[in-house]
């Protein structure tokens, strides 16, 4: 882990603007620990996708030095070169708090062009008011919480994963969903709990199986991206899939949290899962 990394450490924070305290963190170590599907479908990558960060403490002053206060949803695309540490991401937010703008259109075009440059990839920023801010529309699916498992592995086994044997060769589609996925913040070893969708068509998997394996991420250390693309890689090796998309819901952490989806095909804003109950 680079040294200069922001999590776990003491640090100023700035209420005056200050787009210098976004810390990237490529993503191109990580991916190539990946065992990467029978083919790949995007260039170099194995998925598409995006991460969508929630930011819930948005704020600055407009020109008379009254606040702004909104709900923020950042887009990144999966494409991009690097993560953002998400401690420094905080700081970034917080310097605008104390610096007045002209219009709220100012501060997007100021956060657009700072993450992307920062992340490497064309960043989108959406502006909430709070009394707005969309709840959940999306089908969930059907929760596999209830089967009754037995779980001894707490570090991602893919080995746990199976098919259904009694449908051998049918093609179904469903979508699963389990609250029951946690990892752990690979610098300060804070718990990140988050709520897992799966999406697909093709090879039925095996719930209880599965269930098992999202378990074994329990005392996993690792950034949430990098937990949903080896998510998605064990599953599409595992079968053979027509339709595959893996997100997982974080719960927020200093008023923010971090959302990524991959998927075999392209991600619209529309089939993306909104804010659920923990969040």
């Amino acid at each position: 882990m680079h040294k200069d990394i922001l999590l776990g450490k003491e640090t100023e924070y700035k209420a005056e603007y200050d787009a210098s305290l976004i810390f990237p963190i490529s993503r191109e170590q990580n991916r190539e620990k990946l065992t990467m599907p029978k083919h790949r479908i995007n260039a170099d990558l194995p998925f598409y996708g995006v991460d969508v960060w929630t930011g819930f403490e948005i704020s600055w002053l407009n020109q008379k030095g009254k606040p702004q206060v909104y709900i923020a949803e950042f887009m990144i695309p999966c494409e991009s070169k690097s993560i953002v540490e998400s401690k420094s991401f905080k700081l970034y937010l917080n310097s605008f708090n104390q610096t007045k703008f002209d219009s709220i259109s100012q501060v997007q075009t100021i956060m657009e062009t700072d993450l992307s440059k920062g992340f490497g990839g064309e960043v989108k920023v959406t502006f909430y008011d709070v009394l707005d801010y969309p709840l959940n529309q999306n089908n969930l699916g059907e929760n596999i919480d209830h089967l009754d498992v037995e779980a001894n592995d707490y570090k991602p086994n893919a080995a746990l994963l199976s098919l259904d044997a009694d449908q051998a060769g049918t093609m179904v589609e469903e979508t699963l969903n389990s609250h029951l996925l946690k990892s752990n913040c690979p610098v300060t070893n804070q718990p990140d709990w988050a709520t897992l969708i799966i999406h697909y068509k093709g090879s039925k998997l095996n719930r209880e199986a599965l269930l098992k394996y999202i378990i074994s991420y329990r005392d996993h250390d690792d950034f949430h991206e990098h937990c949903a693309e080896q998510i998605f890689c064990d599953l599409y090796n595992l079968g053979e899939f027509e339709l595959l998309a893996v997100s997982a819901r974080y719960t927020r952490r200093g008023g923010l949290d971090i959302n990524p989806t991959r998927s075999l095909v392209q991600v619209n804003s529309e089939q993306l899962i909104g804010r659920l109950a923990r969040q």
